[in-house]
């Protein structure tokens, strides 16, 4: 079989039978974790009735972790769901609330981080005069980018070149372009990655770089493998020359490591150009075939010395099992000469692992310091308490907020808990729009025309808390008029949302969102 031939059958989506589902892998893993289940119910009702004592000791444990739950550091919203839980389900909440909190299944890749993190702070230097220009400036983003390189190293750049893309068709015309230019390596690290045309026309140019001499790697999550890609993936990229991994592969087992997912969206080329933002490998990112609507996203490509921010940031994520990558060979790379360099740009991650929000944190920056207005757009809206607060605070003090949601869903129970926030939101002055033609998944802030993030993090629990993510921090640079001008015109697309649609929207998301909103933390 030709080269040619073996790329275009591993990227041809398969179809699926009745039979192919009932004996796939996912309905095995799924009938040995209910197994695990059954079994440790089993063992508690014995314990119930055979033991002595048993529901005193239980009473005493389930006591003991409320007044851990009150006194431990989480969110005030989610010790409140966890307090729902346990009133409902004293035991087994209990139970669940020191599984999740132990994080046995991941302790050992908290301490890889951790290490990795500590061998690599100083391969990046922040450039001194950088930021003594952004403490001039006065803006705030040198005390920011201090913050951020506490817990990682990703400085803030003036030598890069930026290039918005407000669909994901645009992205990846460049992303094809950029592709053909590689010579030394290709690093691609994707939250979905989907057999079919999108992925189709990339995987053919990186094998064919793959046998020109280029090296490229490529990761994707585990969770692709309960639908999108089969379990042997990696074997048959290694076929064509393509080092591949699955983060965080399914298995069998119970296990926390399913609570963490690896959401990023990272392709670096030769450490001189990186793309950024919300679009997969996959056909709805580019309106190649239509799930909900019109699917909108962006993106953006860095040109320059911020590539290698994102070369350090798919290094650390693939050598978590790996010894120390060889950072002299990928980062340290001779410095891009970039046409059109103007502002700062401060690529930054977000692991879930560190115990500290910074994506949340850079968003309520933005919220805090804005003076004149903040647009959004996000594809959810499942708030905590405080990003609530920075929300409202800044509508209230006179910023002009507004927020570009989905008009057709993905998720119907997320689409409920949107709709739960936004009374609070319009009485603090907010104003909410809804994309009519379809989905909006794009995951951008532009602030006072002078400040704009664009990345994978959301505005819900799972990208704040419990995700991997990556974001692109911009001030300054030419591109925040082209994202400032996209956020109009997708805005000219939208309906509002007023007192009068909230009063008029269907039972079930009143109901849903109400509900839901209970257990919020925990989606």
């Amino acid at each position: 079989m030709s080269d040619t031939n073996e790329i275009m059958r591993l990227a041809k989506p398969k179809r699926k039978g009745i039979l192919h589902i009932i004996f796939s892998r996912l309905l095995v893993i799924l009938a040995l974790m209910a197994l695990q289940v059954v079994i440790l119910v089993s063992v508690y009702n014995w314990f119930n009735e055979y033991i002595p004592y048993f529901r005193v000791v239980i009473t005493i444990f389930t006591v003991t972790m409320v007044i851990y739950l009150y006194n431990c550091d989480m969110d005030p919203s989610g010790k409140l769901t966890w307090m729902i839980i346990m009133t409902i389900a004293p035991v087994p909440g209990a139970i669940f609330l020191v599984f999740t909190r132990t994080d046995i299944g991941h302790r050992a890749v908290a301490r890889r981080i951790e290490k990795l993190i500590d061998e690599s702070r100083n391969e990046i230097t922040q450039s001194e005069e950088v930021l003594k220009q952004l403490e001039k400036d006065g803006s705030g983003t040198d005390d920011l980018c201090r913050y951020i390189n506490r817990s990682g190293c990703y400085p803030i750049f003036d030598n890069t070149e930026v290039i918005y893309f407000p669909l994901g068709e645009k992205k990846f015309e460049a992303l094809l372009e950029e592709l053909e230019k590689a010579e030394a390596y290709i690093f691609m690290e994707y939250f979905i990655v989907e057999e079919g045309y999108m992925w189709g026309k990339v995987l053919e140019i990186l094998a064919r770089k793959a046998k020109q001499g280029v090296e490229v790697r490529v990761m994707y999550d585990g969770m692709c493998e309960i639908s999108l890609l089969p379990h042997d993936y990696p074997r048959r990229m290694q076929q064509i020359g393509i080092k591949c991994k699955t983060f965080t592969p399914i298995t069998p087992f119970l296990s926390t490591n399913y609570n963490y997912r690896d959401h990023r969206k990272i392709l670096v080329i030769d450490g001189k150009v990186a793309f950024n933002g919300g679009v997969n490998m996959a056909d709805e990112y580019i309106n190649r075939v239509e799930r909900f609507g019109h699917w909108k996203d962006t993106a953006v490509m860095v040109r320059g010395d911020a590539a290698k921010s994102f070369t350090l940031m798919f290094l650390q994520m693939w050598d978590i099992s790996e010894p120390k990558p060889d950072y002299d060979r990928y980062v340290h790379v001779p410095p891009v000469s970039v046409e059109h360099p103007g502002g700062y740009v401060m690529p930054y991650a977000d692991c879930p692992l560190d115990g500290d929000k910074v994506g949340e944190n850079v968003y309520m920056d933005i919220l805090y310091r804005a003076t004149d207005y903040v647009h959004i757009m996000t594809p959810y809206l499942i708030l905590d308490g405080e990003l609530e607060r920075a929300l409202t605070y800044a509508a209230e003090r006179g910023v002009d907020v507004k927020i570009i949601l989905p008009g057709i869903p993905d998720k119907k129970m997320a689409y409920a808990l949107a709709k739960s926030h936004y009374k609070t939101l319009i009485r603090a002055g907010i104003k909410l729009y809804e994309y009519t033609p379809g989905f909006v998944h794009a995951k951008v802030f532009v602030s006072d025309d002078c400040k704009g993030v664009v990345g994978t993090i959301n505005l819900d629990y799972r990208s704040l808390y419990h995700h991997f993510e990556c974001a692109t921090y911009l001030y300054r640079t030419d591109c925040i008029s082209d994202m400032e001008a996209d956020f109009q015109d997708t805005l000219s697309k939208c309906r509002e949302v007023t007192p009068e649609t909230i009063k008029q929207e269907k039972v079930f998301y009143k109901v849903a969102g109400s509900v839901m909103k209970l257990v919020a933390p925990l989606m």
